[in-house]
C-alpha cells in the first residue's frame, strides 16, 4: 500500500502505470476488509473496512516519510519539483485513504461513543496527538469488530438456539424518563440476543413519567392485553429502575398477579433513591418547575399523554417508597428476584453517571450512579453485579443503554444466563 501512495516517480517515468495504480487504489478503498469472516451485519463490515483503511494509513506514514527524505537527497537542488509533486501526490492519496476510513468508523462504530468522536475531531489538526488518538480509535473499532463477530458466531450456534425459550414470554419494562422505541431500543443489544436464543419478547410501552400508581395502571392493562391476545396465560417480567416499582404496584393493586409467572427487578430503588430526595429538596422551586415544564412539553410532543416529571421523581424518594412498601402485598406463586450493580472507579464511565456517582456516594454509599446498593435487594433472590476491572457497572450499563462493551462484564451473556435460568425453573 505504501508503494501506491508513493508511486509518483514511477508514474512520471511511465504514465501507463496509472492504468494499474488507479484501479488498485479504487479496489483498496472500496473492498478492503469489507467481508470479515463470521458476520452478515453490514455495520460490522463497514466498520471493519474503515478500521483496516485507517490501519493502512498509519502504517504507511513512516515508509512515506523515509521515502521522501531519501527523495530529497536525490532531487535537491536540481529537480526539487519532483519532490514537491511526490509530496502532493502522497498527501492526496493518503487523505482519500484516511477520510474513507474515518467516515466509515464514525458512521458505524458504537464503542467510540460521543467521547472519542469529539476527541478525534478536536485533536485532528494537532500533530503527534492526532496520531495517538487515531491509534486509540483503531484499537477501539478493531476490538469492537472482533468482539461482535465472536458474539454473532456464538448466537448462531444451533446448540444455543433455544436456551432462552421460556414457557412464558418476556415483558421488558423500561424505567422513568424513557419510552419504548423501535429505532433506539432502551435495552440495547439485549433483546436481539435473547431472540436469537429463542426468547419471545414484548414491551411495556407505558408512558415515560407518571406516578407509580398511574404507570402501574397502564402496565396492568398492557400485560393483560398481551396475555389475552397471545394466549400465553402468564408472562415473565424483567423491569428496570422505576419500572420495578410500577410492576410491584400493578401486581398488588391492579390484579396483575394471576398473569405473572416471575418478576425480575433490575437496579430498582425498592427503598428509595436518595438522589431523588436531594434533587427535590436542594434545587430551587423555580428551577424545578422550569425543568418539569420543558420535560412535560417535550414528551407530550413525542407521544406521552400526560407526563408529570415532578410526580414521577417524587415517587422515587425514600419516604414515598417506604409508604408503598408498607402498603403493597405480593401473592404467593410468583418467582421474585432482584438484581443490582455498582460502579467502582467511574472516571471511565459514561456521562453523566460518572459524575453523579461521586455525589451519591457521599450520602448513599456504593451506588450505580443514581441508586444506592442498599435499595436494590428484594424478593427471594438478590444478585449484586460487580466488574473485576476499574469501571464498574452503572444504572445504564446494566441494561446496555449505551451499547458499550465493558471489560469483565458481558451484559448480553448475563441476560442470556438470566433468562436461561427462568427456563430451567419451568417459567
Amino acid at each position: 500500500m505504501s508503494l501506491l501512495l508513493n508511486s509518483y516517480v514511477l508514474v512520471k517515468a511511465s504514465p501507463f502505470m496509472l492504468l494499474i495504480i488507479i484501479p488498485l487504489f479504487i479496489i483498496l478503498n472500496s473492498f478492503s476488509g469489507i467481508k470479515p469472516a463470521g458476520t452478515k451485519k453490514l455495520r460490522l463490515k463497514i466498520c471493519n473496512h474503515g478500521t483496516l483503511l485507517l490501519t493502512i494509513f498509519v502504517c504507511s506514514l513512516i515508509p512515506s516519510l523515509i521515502w521522501h527524505i531519501v527523495l530529497a537527497f536525490l532531487t535537491i537542488p536540481d529537480t526539487y519539483m519532483d519532490l514537491v509533486w511526490s509530496i502532493v501526490y502522497c498527501i492526496v492519496a493518503s487523505a482519500i485513504l484516511f477520510w474513507n476510513g474515518i467516515i466509515c468508523v464514525y458512521c458505524t462504530s458504537t464503542q467510540m461513543g460521543i467521547k472519542w468522536r469529539v476527541i478525534g475531531a478536536l485533536c485532528g489538526m494537532i500533530p503527534i496527538l492526532n496520531l495517538i488518538v487515531l491509534t486509540r480509535i483503531i484499537k477501539l473499532t478493531s476490538d469492537e469488530v472482533d468482539f461482535e463477530i465472536e458474539k454473532e458466531i456464538i448466537s448462531s450456534s444451533p446448540e444455543l438456539s433455544e436456551i432462552c425459550k421460556t414457557k412464558y414470554p418476556l415483558v421488558l419494562i423500561h424505567g422513568v424518563f424513557f419510552r419504548d422505541n423501535k429505532l433506539f431500543n432502551y435495552w440495547g443489544r439485549i433483546p436481539r440476543t435473547l431472540k436469537l436464543h429463542g426468547a419471545t419478547i414484548y414491551y411495556g410501552e407505558h408512558q415515560s413519567a407518571l406516578t407509580v400508581k398511574e404507570s402501574a395502571r397502564e402496565l396492568a392493562s398492557r400485560i393483560k392485553l398481551i396475555v389475552d391476545r397471545s394466549g400465553c396465560e402468564k408472562v415473565n417480567i424483567i423491569a428496570h429502575s422505576k419500572g420495578g416499582l410500577d410492576c410491584r404496584y400493578a401486581i398488588s393493586e391492579f390484579g396483575l398477579g394471576p398473569y405473572v409467572a416471575s418478576i425480575t427487578t433490575v437496579n430498582t430503588p425498592h427503598r428509595g433513591c436518595l438522589f431523588a430526595d436531594r434533587l427535590l429538596y436542594a434545587i430551587p422551586e423555580t428551577v424545578k418547575n422550569k425543568v418539569a415544564t420543558v420535560y412535560n412539553t417535550t414528551l407530550t410532543a413525542l407521544g406521552d399523554e400526560q407526563p408529570d416529571f415532578l410526580a414521577a421523581v417524587s415517587d422515587l424518594t425514600a419516604e414515598a417508597c417506604q409508604k408503598r412498601n408498607e402498603m403493597l402485598t405480593f401473592p404467593e406463586g410468583i418467582f421474585a428476584q432482584s438484581i443490582g450493580s455498582v460502579m467502582e472507579h467511574p472516571h471511565k464511565g459514561q456521562f453523566p453517571l460518572n459524575l453523579s456517582y461521586r455525589y451519591v456516594k457521599n450520602f448513599d454509599g456504593e451506588n450505580d450512579g443514581l441508586v444506592g446498593e442498599s435499595s436494590f435487594g428484594w424478593g427471594e433472590k438478590y444478585t449484586l453485579l460487580r466488574s473485576k476491572g476499574p469501571r464498574g457497572i452503572s444504572h445504564g450499563d446494566v441494561i446496555d443503554l449505551n451499547r458499550e462493551n465493558i471489560r469483565d462484564f458481558d451484559v448480553r451473556a448475563f441476560y442470556t444466563e438470566l433468562v436461561s435460568d427462568l427456563r430451567s425453573r419451568g417459567l
